[in-house]
């Protein structure tokens, strides 16, 4: 037998024989009860430890290197964009995500006040009164019955089963506050990823947009010249096209841009014309937040991920579970007394009492118990083969993250020179052309180079700060151990939110 953190030594089961307190001397009836009572300090089962993870011992990727870093927590605010700050709060103040995760939790720590009471004696009381009519002999007899009876039970936890129960039902309630956790992280990740990809698209829109009325001044000058013939129909058929397809872009672009509202409307819970009024009031640039700090270490950086940790606790509740399966398969013993007051009157009725010990010993049930303890025994092993499969994720998510993070970074500086060098180009192209000294194709071929770097620039800044975002979820957002759920701001009928 193991020892466990819980003092108190008495649980309630179900129904109890009494033995009737006059049967047997006091003190020869209470002996066996206080050494028995005495076995209650044991509790069946594994002991439960942290298992012990197999990780590596560095990052094979390099890590961020940047002048300007800081602790993941309350990241967001080194973004220094107001509006995407005020779309963070309204998410997370009407989520339906962390309303579920916060519904999970109330229903835990219920399961847990449940599973506690059966530490405390059950006490019952029921009243009555009837009256009765009856004949004999022609004559009517009236007669009143009036009873009432006090019962209470106290079972004894031998063996440890009801410890057992209620440290699975801590563990799991702990392990649904860490899943709020998670939830607020992958919320807060998810406004901010779709949020980038908005201010991306509307620099492309507008890049297009640009471009299409270029081109369409382009294609009016040419269609004037051809109509004069200084210039060839070719050329003018040439403008034309690339016209209508810069406008097509600029079409789907645009097409884009409002995907992404919607995605952002149903993740805040703003409707389409009150988050459109927000977006319309940041600036027409990506963020450029400072970088965070990121622990050399897998093992110390992998405690900050709330997922990870509630796998830990759904592992610590399946251990207990063991041992409440274990102690099912043996003796309880319970306590039981009644007192009861019948009588035909108040002043006539009799006090009737009774009190005793009972065992319940289980001896044929056709393996049904033993099952029990296999399959409590298969679940902890499914658990931690799923808390393993955590652990490799999360490593391949923070390491994935790290390399495209860097690859980004890398490809920013050598984006930038070629938006630069193109558009230098272009514009000394155009001027050759409009001189005369170049062809329209060279000149077109020139806007699509510039327009590709410039596309391609904006691509890769939008990219390096997405992975940033995805560094900061896998590495769990700045979450600690200590850290409390916080309860919705809304309300329901039910109560919970």
């Amino acid at each position: 037998m193991s020892r466990t953190s819980q003092k108190t030594p008495f649980n309630h089961l179900g129904p109890m024989a009494a033995v009737a307190g006059p049967l047997f001397p006091l003190r020869a009836l209470l002996a066996p009860v206080v050494l028995l009572a005495g076995l209650g300090a044991c509790a069946l089962g594994p002991d439960y430890e942290p298992p012990k993870a197999a990780l590596p011992t560095q990052w094979s990727a390099p890590l961020p290197q940047s002048g300007r870093t800081g602790a993941l927590i309350n990241w967001w605010t080194r973004f220094n964009d107001p509006v995407l700050t005020r779309l963070l709060e309204k998410a997370e103040a009407d989520s339906p995500s962390l309303a579920e995760a916060w519904a999970n939790i109330a229903s835990a720590r219920a399961t847990l006040g449940s599973d506690e009471s059966a530490f405390f004696p059950q006490i019952t009381t029921d009243a009555s009164f009837k009256r009765t009519r009856q004949e004999s002999m022609g004559m009517a007899t009236i007669g009143n019955t009036l009873s009432g009876s006090l019962d209470a039970s106290w079972e004894i936890d031998l063996f440890g089963k009801v410890r057992r129960t209620t440290e699975a039902a801590g563990a799991r309630l702990q392990a649904r506050i860490d899943d709020w956790h998670d939830a607020r992280v992958s919320l807060a990740a998810e406004v901010a990823d779709t949020y980038i990809q908005y201010r991306a698209c509307r620099l492309l829109a507008q890049a297009y947009a640009d471009e299409a009325g270029s081109q369409r001044q382009t294609a009016q000058a040419l269609a004037t010249s051809v109509a004069a013939g200084f210039t060839t129909p070719a050329d003018g058929a040439l403008a034309q096209a690339s016209a209508a397809s810069a406008t097509a872009t600029l079409t789907q672009q645009n097409a884009e841009c409002d995907v992404l509202v919607k995605a952002l409307s149903a993740l805040t819970g703003l409707d389409d014309p009150a988050l459109r009024t927000q977006l319309a009031q940041g600036p027409d640039r990506l963020p450029d937040p400072a970088g965070f700090q990121v622990a050399a270490v897998p093992a110390q950086a992998l405690t900050q991920r709330p997922d990870l940790a509630s796998l830990e606790r759904e592992l610590a509740a399946a251990s207990a579970e063991i041992g409440a399966a274990q102690a099912d398969r043996l003796p309880s013993l319970s306590l039981t007394g009644t007192v009861a007051k019948t009588g035909s009157s108040l002043q006539s009725m009799a006090l009737s009492w009774g009190f005793g010990p009972a065992l319940t010993l289980p001896l044929f049930d056709a393996g049904k118990r033993a099952a029990a303890v296999d399959s409590a025994r298969a679940t902890f092993d499914a658990k931690q083969a799923r808390y393993e499969n955590g652990l490799r994720t999360a490593v391949k998510e923070v390491e994935q993250a790290l390399v495209r993070l860097d690859g980004a970074a890398r490809r920013t500086d050598d984006a930038r020179a070629a938006a630069d060098g193109y558009r230098r180009y272009f514009e000394a192209t155009n001027r050759n052309w409009q001189a005369g000294g170049a062809s329209l194709l060279d000149r077109e071929e020139a806007r699509r180079n510039a327009l590709g770097a410039e596309i391609t620039l904006i691509t890769v800044e939008r990219d390096q700060i997405q992975y940033g975002i995805a560094l900061y979820k896998a590495l769990g957002g700045g979450w600690t151990p200590d850290a409390p759920a916080r309860a919705p701001a809304t309300t329901t009928p039910g109560g919970t939110r």
